[in-house]
């Protein structure tokens, strides 16, 4: 019987046994994977900054900055309430606290819907009802149709599951101008084509943990050359897509030149994870978490520039 087979059915689970405050309130935060998080404000605040083609409101900035934290921590909260039983098969996810019993399922589930009413709320009020709906949707998206529908059914989960992820830039553009342009566009369609590549090589590292858990990440259902030819084929598209904000946005130099010389060291790193893939290279040497690592300085940098670009106009 997998993991999944193995789900209790309507159970909820009791309160916890008694422990120290300090770690139960650290289970809380835990349970909004707040590393996460920040790769997704990193591109939510640089938005604002094209948006307003300069410094934007500070106060609006740390409400949609508190806005979101809470909106993608309802989502995880809520992600790691329903994976609680694949969370507990694999190596990497059995210390969550779900899983060790630090927070109750019932808690967790209260938690995350609390946190998801909470935010749509705030952003609502304090920022505008545009951003808000974005936010939501995020959230609704990647609870029913990326965990709840894609995950545990194809291997093409992390592609179109990754929408969820691409939402804060919609959600940071919104939040400045209460509309929406080709240019918030052109960044959700980068993030969109850099999740797959920035995940499958993780996937490569804990493909195993995956395949004991019934999960059919891509890594599992196909050999590694067949995952980098999709890396490489994603981050071409990936890079050909940041280039396009530099006529739609009419940007400056800045902009167009640090999307290039990124985009050529992340294809570099693609290329190198397929030729070794392309050898039959396994274990330690095939070197996949270079790319996992490289692809978060990479987005990293590129929102950094997409922040700067405007002041040098």
């Amino acid at each position: 019987m997998t993991a999944v087979e193995s789900r209790p059915a309507g159970v909820l689970g009791t309160t916890p046994p008694h422990r120290p405050l300090g770690a139960r309130v650290g289970a809380f935060v835990a349970l909004t994977k707040p590393r996460i998080i920040e790769l997704l404000l990193m591109s939510t605040v640089p938005v604002m900054f094209l948006a307003q083609r300069g410094v934007p409101d500070l106060w609006r900035v740390l409400a949609v900055v508190l806005g979101g934290y809470l909106s993608a921590g309802g989502a995880n909260a809520l992600n790691m309430y329903y994976d609680r039983d694949i969370d507990a098969v694999m190596s990497r996810t059995e210390r969550r606290p779900l899983v060790t019993g630090m927070v109750s399922p019932r808690e967790a589930l209260v938690f995350g819907i609390t946190l998801g009413v909470v935010s749509t709320l705030w952003l609502g009020f304090l920022v505008n009802w545009l951003s808000s709906g974005l936010a939501l949707a995020g959230l609704l998206f990647y609870v029913f149709v990326y965990t709840m529908g894609l995950k545990r059914r194809t291997a093409q989960n992390i592609v179109w599951g990754g929408i969820a992820g691409c939402m804060p830039v919609l959600v940071g553009w919104a939040a400045v101008t209460d509309s929406l342009s080709w240019a918030p566009v052109v960044l959700f369609l980068v993030i969109f084509f850099w999740t797959p590549p920035h995940y499958w090589p993780l996937s490569m590292k804990v493909r195993d943990d995956y395949a004991k858990a019934g999960v059919p990440m891509l890594p599992v259902t196909a050999g590694n050359l067949a995952v980098a030819k999709q890396i490489v084929a994603y981050s071409w598209i990936m890079v050909a897509v940041s280039l396009a904000l530099w006529p739609l946005d009419h940007t400056s130099w800045l902009y167009p030149s640090a999307a290039a010389v990124l985009g050529a060291f992340w294809l570099k790193e693609a290329h190198g994870l397929y030729a070794r893939a392309k050898a039959g290279v396994v274990g330690a040497k095939l070197k996949e978490m270079r790319l996992f690592h490289w692809s978060i300085t990479y987005l990293t940098l590129l929102m950094v520039a997409v922040a700067v670009d405007p002041f040098l106009r």
